[in-house]
């Protein structure tokens, strides 16, 4: 039996989880994490840092023009627009797509991260580019195509299948994390398994993390939210360890091993 049929039999014999014993054991983990986490946010903005300039120089230097016309210009905004080239739009668009991949990766590093914090070993800031390589970049741009492409027809479909597939998106990325080898179809089957076998409290735990996340990054001056943002995906995460569980010897090298 491959990797890949024995990871469907796992999720399809998983036992029932404890809603609380799942975000317990998040806190705890959490605990162990957040440093990294910090540091995966801070890439992450450094990554959309060339993006945020390209889509917003042009429009601040627009609303310059318009102060110095004294806000008298209604078609300013038109006519920005209207002189947006098609080749800009493209830029834009295929920046936008090749930004997310390279987050996409940095997600990717951080839940191997965590496992190896999970088993108390050693980790370096050069852990979270294990995956900015061009044998893991191709796949991982095909696994975000195919995330948009899933997240489009769900808003098309009136919205309300964003909530179900929430669950299963979730886990494409750790799924690829811990079996770089499946092929994206793969990784998209074992995913909507997983989702599908642990929606509810999947679903449940997202929302409970994503809100405690953010109050708690509030009330520490904004500034917080850098440190506990990353706190959602730890239940992703100790659900995938309780359900499928981590190989000793995993099919690619650990994180700071690879010679390469």
């Amino acid at each position: 039996m491959n990797s890949f049929k024995i990871l469907l039999e796992k999720i399809k014999e998983a036992k029932a989880l404890d809603f609380g014993q799942v975000f317990n054991d998040s806190i705890e983990l959490f605990k162990k994490t957040w440093l990294q986490g910090f540091l995966l946010q801070l890439f992450t903005l450094i990554v959309m840092l060339p993006l945020i300039i390209v889509l917003y120089v042009p429009l601040i230097g627009m609303m310059i023009a318009q102060q110095e016309s004294g806000y008298a210009n209604t078609d300013a905004f038109n006519n920005f627009f209207a002189g947006m080239s098609v080749l800009y739009i493209l830029f834009v668009i295929v920046g936008a797509f090749v930004l997310g991949a390279v987050s996409l990766a940095l997600n990717a590093a951080f839940f191997r991260i965590m496992n190896r914090l999970d088993s108390d070993k050693t980790v370096s800031s050069s852990d979270f580019f294990y995956f900015l390589k061009t044998k893991y970049l191709s796949k991982i741009f095909v696994l975000m195509l195919v995330s948009m492409g899933i997240s489009i027809v769900a808003a098309l479909l009136c919205y309300l299948p964003i909530f179900y597939v929430l669950v299963p998106l979730s886990f494409f990325t750790i799924v690829y994390a811990f079996n770089p080898n499946f092929s994206v179809g793969d990784i998209v089957k074992v995913s909507f398994k997983l989702g599908n076998k642990k929606w509810l409290i999947t679903f449940g735990l997202i929302i409970v993390s994503s809100l405690l996340a953010q109050i708690v990054g509030f009330l520490l001056c904004f500034v917080g939210v850098l440190f506990t943002a990353p706190f959602v995906y730890h239940p992703i995460y100790i659900i995938y360890k309780k359900v499928i569980g981590f190989e000793e010897q995993h099919v690619i090298d650990e994180i700071g091993t690879s010679s390469e």
